[in-house]
């Protein structure tokens, strides 16, 4: 009873066909989203279990809504917000599940979603969950963008944008922000990549390009790659998080996100904040290995290499596997055309660096 066969195998023809592959801590990591090696930092570990030792309950028990809120999570979300700029804050489950929360609570009947092409496969899977005005802008076109935010006539105008884009690696635009104040939108940024990595207190692309926190301004961020936890977090107004408390299903109906895992994450924020300027040189660091050795410019830690070929990106990646190298081999749909997707993940020495990239050059 193989119900889907014909569609497994078409998958596997196209190149396009994924398993599960058991991870081995032998190997040098280049292919995780764990930009600054902190789910190696046993001590914040030791530090986390310790606390949560001290405290009367290891795990949540229920909805946020529904006895599950704790003052772990309220210590975290005020946090957040002070090393932000905003006034509240929402702890949840991922990343997924935050965009879900925005995406299909925020937008209304009579509204319009302003969504770059390029943004993440959980805002667009949100954005078809009911019936919504949608509008796709090419990516990063911010005239494209001015010019639908002018002659639009919606209700409320929302914008989403990624801070770092998942596989391009780029920023967005600093002018987002600029047109959005102009149109009275409601700006969502997906800081899943560049939170912890962007910016003078490494706090993302608010903090990159100095930007004032204003009442239309979401920031979502996630706890499972720069803060070597699980989970993610929305901060906002106090009028928009009283909102989503109110109509986001994940975070209405779901339990609360982990005891442990909130606070693994609050140490990772009070390490990133007192470390900043050495982790930014290390990043600076590991951005010219980059350069010296593939002659790209990074502005975070993901470096995307074209490639064009699904079963060439994963030939790559295997033969780099063999040399003791994790890559990312992405292939479409995620990405239009296929890539090696190197992460220069600071879990990783810079000698080991240099060799991977001096390795993807001769390939």
């Amino acid at each position: 009873m193989n119900f889907y066969e014909r569609e497994l195998k078409a998958l596997q023809r196209a190149g396009r066909y994924r398993t599960r592959e058991v991870v081995d801590n032998s190997v040098h990591d280049f292919a995780s989203n764990d930009y600054l090696g902190l789910s190696h930092h046993k001590e914040l570990h030791r530090l986390t279990c310790k606390e949560l030792d001290d405290y009367p309950l290891n795990n949540s028990k229920a909805s946020m809504l529904v006895n599950g809120y704790h003052q772990i999570h309220k210590d975290f979300e005020d946090a957040l917000c002070k090393a932000n700029g905003f006034e509240a804050g929402i702890v949840l489950g991922s990343g997924f599940n935050a965009n879900i929360a925005l995406i299909e609570s925020l937008v209304r009947r009579g509204d319009t979603l302003f969504m770059d092409e390029l943004y993440h496969a959980s805002g667009v899977l949100a954005s078809r969950l009911h019936t919504m005005d949608v509008v796709f802008f090419k990516h990063n076109d911010m005239t494209e963008l001015e010019q639908l935010l002018q002659n639009s006539t919606a209700k409320r105008k929302i914008v989403a944008v990624e801070g770092i884009y998942s596989m391009g690696g780029d920023v967005c635009d600093k002018k987002v922000f600029s047109l959005c104040d102009e149109a009275e939108a409601l700006l969502i940024v997906d800081e899943a990549h560049s939170s912890g990595v962007l910016g003078e207190k490494l706090m993302g692309v608010f903090d990159y390009y100095d930007i004032a926190i204003k009442e239309n301004y979401i920031k979502m961020g996630t706890l499972g790659k720069a803060y070597g936890s699980f989970g993610a977090f929305i901060l906002s107004s106090e009028h928009i998080s009283h909102y989503l408390l109110n109509r986001a299903k994940p975070v209405i109906y779901a339990t609360s996100l982990s005891l442990y895992d909130t606070l693994l994450a609050h140490n990772a924020l009070k390490y990133i904040l007192t470390n900043s300027e050495a982790l930014q040189k290390e990043i600076a660091a590991r951005q010219a290995i980059i350069l010296e050795e593939l002659g790209l410019h990074v502005k975070g830690l993901i470096v995307p290499i074209a490639v064009g070929n699904n079963q060439k990106v994963v030939d790559i990646k295997n033969k780099l596997l063999t040399c003791n190298y994790s890559v990312g081999a992405i292939r479409e749909p995620t990405v239009p055309s296929a890539i090696i997707r190197l992460i220069a993940r600071l879990g990783e020495s810079r000698e080991p660096l240099h060799r991977v990239c001096q390795k993807l050059a001769a390939v």
